[in-house]
Formats: structure tokens, C-alpha cells, sequence
């Protein structure tokens, strides 16, 4: 190895803080440096470089017990749509009903219907079990769900009813058509001047829901956020998926909402909380910004400056689950070899730690150009085959976990 990159080693190294597993429960000394790191941030953005492998998420587990129990963190939030993520914390503030169908009817047909998500929606039950007057929470911060049901549209209507009667004629009439929506593959079908008319109409109904405040404010800002939901889901389908720059348009839309839906949550609850997506959701820069020209962490920068923390992973080597087409299909394993000369993960499994990770705002001085200069680097989303992309690491992220070794994350269980 040429002196140079022998030199930026062995700076990791000195900078580099070894994990003792990747796995939830048992000791956590080793992320006590993490605690210092992450500071006085309310919201802690936690990527991952693959949608589906094992160790990502159950270090997503690890790392949200260790914020809950040593940071008061109160919230996990999930890239997946607003409904879903209220189904999954009724669970959780309830008991009521069998984790795994409703693990299965929230989390399907995603990366993320795996007995990964199911052992921590398991914790996260248990301590709500064990700590009645300080509950976890889950939220899911995204728009495009396969489904927004008529029990989710009730949300909304049942508020209006109760409250405000008068206007509910004028309520169901503007979701006439809209509700429910069963499947957004099969609404994306419908012809693109359909779906914006439909998206007028839910834009319509938000704002006749949050022209009605005067009730119990509570039940009010929960039903006006439900119809913007709506609002804002139906604003995303009207991409038109032939048109690169109609998709390019609409994820940047999708991103700002996402950070929307966290700083409400955050605001509404003043709970701290862990926010989980992909690399390129969750940093300041994504690895395709044509496709991702503004990204949630760089909108989450944005409205909260320093309360806003992302951490990045990294892998060498392993498998993972994606598709073939982006729309559609069946996630399903890829694997991939150590990362060749020239990438980023190149040099970072170079380091004689095979898991760790480091604060990459403070690294030492040799490692500093290193840290802030492009190079490739895979990150893996909804289709491959799919090329490593140049990033930057200092300039996306401010904490990096690298991981030499991943595997796909487990099928759920009957």
C-alpha cells in the first residue's frame, strides 16, 4: 500500500471506535464514545448502504435501545408512510392484536417486512410494557404507501363528524373517488390529468380540515396532519414515471416531506428521535443527485441546524435485499464482493477493526482531505445491478459506521 493511503489507515485507526457486535442486548460500553458524539441532537438520522441486510438493522436496534435508555430518545422513525407507522404505534401504546400480522400488514411488500423489524417492534413493546409513563413511539415519515385504507381516510372523517358536521357533506365529497387507495402501483395506472384533479381535491380538503380548529386542540393538529398526509401522498403520484424530470421532481418533494413529517412529530411530541432510511435520505448530500437533487437530511439541516445529526454506514462485502425494476417485483437477495481499489470502503476495511465506527467532523488531519474528497461508493436501494457512486463522506455525513461484512436480512416468520 502506497505511504499515503497507509497514513490515512492508520489515522482511522486512531480515530476509529471498534464495535463488539452488531446484535441488540448485552453491553453497550462501546457506544458510550457514540453518546458524545451525538450530543445534544434531537433528531439523529441513521442511514444504511443497503435496503435489507442484517446487521443494519439490527444495529438500527442496538443503537435506538442504547439512545432510549441513555439519551431519553422516545421515537423511531421509519422510511414508510405515515398510516403505516400509526398502525405499528397503536401496537405499541396498546398491546392490542398479534405483532406479526401487524408487522405484516404495515411493513408489506417493503425491504422492511423482516424478523429484523419484528424483534424490535418486540422491544419497543416490552419497555412501553415496563415503563407506562415514558412510552416509545414509532412514526413512519414517508408518502407512497401500497395502501391508504378507509379506516386511514376515518381518521379523518370520523374527526369532522364529531366536530364539525356541517362540513362533513363537503369532506366526503372532495375524497369521493380517492378513498381508499388500495394499491398505488395500480392508482399510477390512471391517467396522470386523473390523479392531479384527485390531488387537488385532497389539497382541498386539508385545507377545509385546518380552516376547522375550535375543538380539542389535540384531536385537531392529529387530524389535520392525517389529511395532510393524504394531501401529500396523492401530490407525490401525480409523477409521471416516463419522465425522468417529473421523478427527479417528485423525490425531492418526497425527501421535504419526510423531514416535514419528523420536525412535526418532534414539535408536536418534544421527544428526541432516531430517524431510519437510506444513505441517501438520511445524509446532507445523496450519492445520485439527479435522482435525489435535496435530500431529508439536507431539508432537516435546514429547519434545525445542529439538532439535526446523520450517521452513514458502510460495508466491504455481503448480501442484501433489492429488485429488478424500481416499481414493482419482488425484493429478493444480490450479493456482492469486497470493494475494489479506488472506493471508499477500500481504504475503510483497511482499518484492523473489522466493525466501527467515527466522528467524521473531528477526524485527525491526515484523514481530513481523505474524508472530503469524492470517490465511489456502494449504496444500494430499490434496483440493481447498480454502480457505486462518487460521495463525498465528511460533506454527507457527520458520524460513519463501517461494517466489513453483511448478509440479507431474515423472511419473516409465519
Amino acid at each position: 500500500m502506497p505511504e499515503k493511503k497507509q497514513n490515512v489507515v492508520r489515522a482511522l485507526e486512531r480515530a476509529a471506535h471498534p464495535l463488539r457486535s452488531t446484535e441488540p442486548g448485552g453491553n453497550t460500553a462501546d457506544l458510550r464514545a457514540l453518546d458524545s458524539m451525538i450530543g445534544d441532537a434531537t433528531v439523529v438520522g441513521l442511514g444504511e448502504a443497503t435496503h435489507g441486510s442484517h446487521e443494519f438493522f439490527t444495529m438500527k436496534e442496538r443503537v435506538f435501545r442504547h439512545l432510549v435508555e441513555k439519551k431519553g430518545f422516545t421515537t423511531f422513525s421509519l422510511e414508510m408512510s405515515w398510516s403505516s407507522g400509526l398502525q405499528i404505534n397503536e401496537y405499541l401504546q396498546t398491546g392490542k392484536g398479534d405483532v406479526r400480522k401487524i408487522a405484516k400488514e404495515a411493513l408489506g411488500s417493503s425491504p422492511w417486512e423482516r424478523e429484523e423489524f419484528v424483534s424490535l417492534i418486540e422491544w419497543m413493546r416490552d419497555f412501553n410494557r415496563s415503563h407506562p409513563n415514558r412510552t416509545v413511539h414509532f412514526m413512519g415519515n414517508d408518502v407512497g404507501a401500497p395502501t391508504l385504507s378507509d379506516e386511514f381516510f376515518g381518521r379523518v372523517t370520523s374527526y369532522v363528524q364529531r366536530n364539525h358536521p356541517a362540513v362533513l357533506p363537503r369532506l366526503n365529497g372532495l375524497y369521493a373517488g380517492l378513498r381508499p387507495i388500495d394499491d398505488v402501483f395500480a392508482y399510477l395506472g390512471k391517467p396522470l390529468a386523473e390523479r392531479q384533479q384527485l390531488a387537488a381535491k385532497a389539497q382541498q380538503a386539508l385545507e377545509l380540515v385546518s380552516g376547522q380548529e375550535g375543538s380539542e386542540e389535540e384531536e385537531f393538529v392529529w387530524a389535520e396532519q392525517n389529511a395532510r398526509s393524504i394531501a401529500q401522498t396523492t401530490k407525490f403520484l401525480t409523477m409521471d414515471i416516463t419522465n425522468p424530470d417529473s421523478v427527479a421532481a417528485s423525490q425531492r418533494f418526497r425527501d421535504e416531506v419526510m423531514a416535514q413529517n419528523v420536525t412535526w412529530w418532534q414539535r408536536e411530541t418534544g421527544g428526541k428521535v432516531l430517524l431510519s432510511a437510506h444513505n441517501d435520505h438520511v445524509g446532507y448530500l445523496a450519492g445520485d443527485p439527479e435522482m435525489y437533487p435535496k435530500t431529508q437530511g439536507s431539508f432537516l439541516r435546514d429547519t434545525m441546524g445542529k439538532n439535526y445529526l446523520p450517521i452513514g454506514f458502510t460495508f466491504n462485502q455481503g448480501s442484501f435485499l433489492s429488485k429488478d425494476a424500481a416499481l414493482g417485483g419482488d425484493w429478493k437477495k444480490f450479493t456482492v464482493g469486497s470493494a475494489g481499489p479506488g472506493r471508499n470502503e477500500h481504504i475503510l476495511d483497511q482499518v484492523r477493526y473489522r466493525d466501527f465506527y467515527l466522528d467524521v467532523r473531528h477526524s485527525p488531519a491526515p484523514t481530513r482531505s481523505w474524508l472530503n474528497t469524492a470517490r465511489p461508493t456502494l449504496n444500494l436501494g430499490t434496483q440493481f445491478p447498480a454502480e457505486p457512486r462518487d460521495i463525498a463522506i465528511a460533506k454527507s455525513f457527520d458520524i460513519l459506521i463501517h461494517l466489513h461484512e453483511v448478509r440479507e436480512a431474515d423472511k419473516m416468520k409465519p
